[in-house]
């Protein structure tokens, strides 16, 4: 019989989960998963929630599935080993320094390969089982066909999710938070810039919508044949909605597993009616109803995208016209249902009244907060009302938002029931939290002599067409590296005439690897082997598996996240010898990951276009634009072709007038990424005049180069220091210059970008 995962973001929804038939919940912590801005579970929450779920034969699996950089080890270390004596039934996972240190210290820990592991086929699902994982959530961009194919070829658990809130990006691939100000999807806080309002540039006339804004999954018709392939676990997304919108979808879901064989159409229909108060987006089935990937490409933008559809969820109820402080009476309410042991600023309010809606909500109501310059979401449950002498109706709202702030209906307090508390009433027993443990130290592999003689000092350059390799060869480049896209696959197949040696050209795998595509990958992989090619760049699980099989030179790609020395000790169990470090990536964390003696493994991004996201689909014929900006003016360009849709800046990320520190530092191996961007003489004529003179590309960006991530608890120091400063100020009555701290208010501050079009 399959599983029924559902989120628990907070206690209500755990409640709701488990009272509607939920067989498992997961939820997270503080720290160290991707919904840091859900509510979370306190550590005596936690605890409290394993010891109870297990009394009643349910399951509870804990998010840790962010990436982590150097600094923080020690602390996920400490996590671990307190996750380790609670004791829950299985630990969802990205990073793959969690793997190795569960390997190490942890091995009684149940691991589930997370979605944000990127694992699309039987090949990467394969690997990771030898590497101990019990079950692997499968990326949600994959057909019924395609989860056919994996489950028959493997023995491994797989968990889907089945309904809710979709990605365009593909899964573990997207950068556009994190390039837009730090706050990156991998490090839990992505800020959902794909759901903003965009302007497209068609042909001189603009046009604005929603464009990468998708609709929700729902795959409740899907159910009985999942079922019938096996399929171990169907999970619900939703960390960040309401208890009533958990209940009303587990009860839906629980309903159709339990009666499809005696009636699956009827099953089906009832459990359907029972969705429509899902006041969520409009509902896709994305890429199940496709046969082939061809059909899927060409198709499933229509299926997913529609410009029109706001970046909000619910019944839209208008927008904040007023607000006002909250009175005891409100805050006490607000208090009381955050619970004793909640962060205070959890249920900070204040009062609110709307206008341009045609409902008007009441406490018990779910609602859904929008910033109006997209920076922030947020769902709250309404407690207080109060009408004043002039008729305004007044209701709690959360701090932070102002006055023309959209808010959305997403769950009436008719549809809400009383759920039996999961969680002890008593919540004193349970006292654990993460200890003082100390990590030990762990060294990387020394290089061996001649060990990397496929991979040696010097100037990189990355191409996506065999035109753009005769354009870089004047440039002398030590390698140059082919990305392997439908193009340059049949160019290399037809045994097209190179500028370079094959001892020279090293090929790049396309991080999305998908069930419908693997076979043909590994058959043409065998090929170019046999013509002469021996080095590789990997970006997949499933190209670790394959290139190993093999035995390729493998340098894992930038999008194999190497965050941390205990992930890069993993990647060189699979035979990695070589890395190309994450574009989001940090100096600071760089120098901290790879001490010096083990530099001479490492190539660093100097210059590029990055991906922000990416999407296995061509964008519908009425997306007929290449340029497009937001709010602020800043531009980007999307790229649509056979291997599917690609957003990148319209001004590239560069750091070549750094490229003697890194020299200096170690790092003498350098690339310049002109992936999916065409060649132009001029652009490398800038590149080499920058890198001579030290000089900063004009208008490029540093992304998180400089600043590193986002980081909430500097960001409260820097105030703190601000605060102590301006008070001695006071005091002493002297003048103080200004201190920079982290700058993270949005794109166009933090990269500086103007009106400039790419040469392609």
């Amino acid at each position: 019989m399959s599983e029924l995962l559902a989120p628990a973001g907070n206690p209500e929804a755990l409640d709701a989960a488990i009272g509607e038939g939920a067989d498992a919940v997961y939820l997270g912590l503080k720290s160290f998963n991707a919904r840091l801005r859900s509510s979370n579970f306190s550590w005596r929450e936690f605890e409290g929630a394993v010891s109870a779920l297990h009394k009643q034969n349910k399951k509870i699996y804990v998010t840790v599935n962010t990436v982590s950089e150097e600094s923080e080890i020690e602390r996920l270390y400490r996590f671990l080993s307190y996750l380790n004596k609670i004791g829950p039934d299985g630990l969802i996972v990205q990073d793959f320094g969690v793997v190795r240190m569960c390997q190490e210290f942890f091995p009684n820990l149940e691991l589930h390969g997370s979605t944000q592991m990127n694992v699309e086929s039987a090949a990467g699902v394969n690997l990771l089982a030898k590497e101990g994982l019990q079950r692997v959530v499968v990326a949600r961009e994959l057909g019924l066909e395609e989860i056919r194919k994996i489950k028959a070829e493997t023995k491994t658990e797989l968990e889907i999710f089945v309904h809710g809130a979709l990605c365009v990006s593909e899964s573990g691939l997207c950068l556009f938070s994190s390039f837009l100000g730090g706050k990156s999807a991998n490090r839990g806080m992505c800020t959902q810039a794909c759901r903003r309002f965009y302007t497209a540039d068609k042909g001189g006339v603009e046009e604005q919508g929603y464009y990468f804004s998708p609709s929700d999954l729902q795959l409740i018709e899907h159910i009985p044949s999942l079922m019938e392939i096996g399929v171990e676990s169907f999970k619900i997304e939703g960390r960040m909605k309401s208890a009533e919108y958990v209940g009303s979808v587990v009860a839906a879901y629980r309903y159709l597993m339990d009666h499809w064989q005696e009636d699956r159409k009827g099953a089906v229909a009832a459990a359907k009616r029972m969705l429509a108060t899902d006041f969520a987006r409009s509902k896709t089935t994305y890429w199940y109803n496709f046969k082939t990937n061809e059909e899927g490409v060409e198709n499933a933008g229509d299926a997913i995208l529609n410009p029109k559809q706001a970046g909000g969820t619910g019944i839209y109820l208008g927008v904040i016209d007023k607000i006002q402080a909250a009175d005891d009476e409100a805050k006490r309410r607000a208090q009381e249902a955050a619970g004793e042991d909640a962060d205070p600023e959890s249920y900070q309010i204040v009062m609110a009244s709307l206008k341009g809606g045609s409902y008007d909500p009441d406490p018990g109501d779910s609602i859904r907060l929008h910033k109006k310059d997209d920076t922030g979401r947020v769902s709250h449950k309404i407690r207080s009302l109060r009408t004043d002498e002039n008729g305004t109706r007044w209701i709690d709202i959360p701090t932070g938002f102002s006055r023309g702030d959209a808010v959305y209906l997403l769950q009436t307090k008719s549809m809400s029931k009383r759920y039996n508390r999961v969680l002890p009433k008593d919540l004193s027993p349970f006292k654990a939290q993460p200890g003082a443990e100390k990590l030990p130290v762990l060294d990387l592999t020394p290089v061996k002599k001649d060990e990397l003689s496929y991979f040696p000092e010097g100037l990189y350059f990355q191409v996506s067409t065999i035109a753009d390799m005769y354009a870089v060869l004047s440039q002398h480049p030590v390698r140059v590296i082919l990305e392997l896209n439908f193009e340059t696959k049949k160019d290399l197949l037809a045994h097209k005439t190179l500028p370079f040696s094959k001892k020279q050209v090293i090929i790049s795998l396309d991080p999305y690897c998908p069930a419908a595509l693997e076979d043909e990958l590994s058959a043409q992989l065998d090929s170019f082997i046999a013509d002469g090619y021996t080095t590789f760049v990997a970006n997949n699980t499933a190209h670790l598996a394959m290139l190993r099989a093999k035995g390729a030179n493998i340098i894992g790609g930038p999008y194999l996240y190497t965050f941390n020395r205990w992930a890069v000790s993993w990647l060189e169990n699979q035979n990695v010898g070589a890395f190309i470090t994450p574009v989001e990536n940090s100096f600071a964390n760089l120098k901290a990951t790879f001490e010096k003696n083990v530099r001479s493994r490492v190539m660093v991004t100097a210059y590029a276009y990055p991906t922000l996201f990416r999407m296995r689909f061509r964008l519908p014929k009425s997306y007929d634009f290449t340029y497009f900006s937001d709010k602020e003016g800043m531009e980007f360009k999307v790229n649509a072709t056979s291997d599917g849709s690609f957003v990148m800046p319209e001004a590239p990320f560069s750091i070549v007038d750094k490229t003697e520190l890194l020299d200096h530092e170690g790092f003498k191996r350098v690339l310049i990424d002109f992936s999916k961007t065409a060649v132009s003489k001029g652009e490398l004529k800038m590149i080499k005049t920058a890198m001579v003179k030290k000089q900063a590309v004009p208008e490029s960006s540093r992304f998180n180069w400089k600043d590193g991530f986002y980081n909430p608890e500097k960001i409260e120091e820097y105030k703190a220091a601000a605060e102590r400063a301006a008070e001695k100020q006071r005091a002493g009555g002297k003048s103080f210059g200004k201190r920079g701290g982290q700058r993270r208010s949005g794109g166009s501050s933090r990269s500086g970008y103007s009106p400039r079009r790419p040469k392609r």
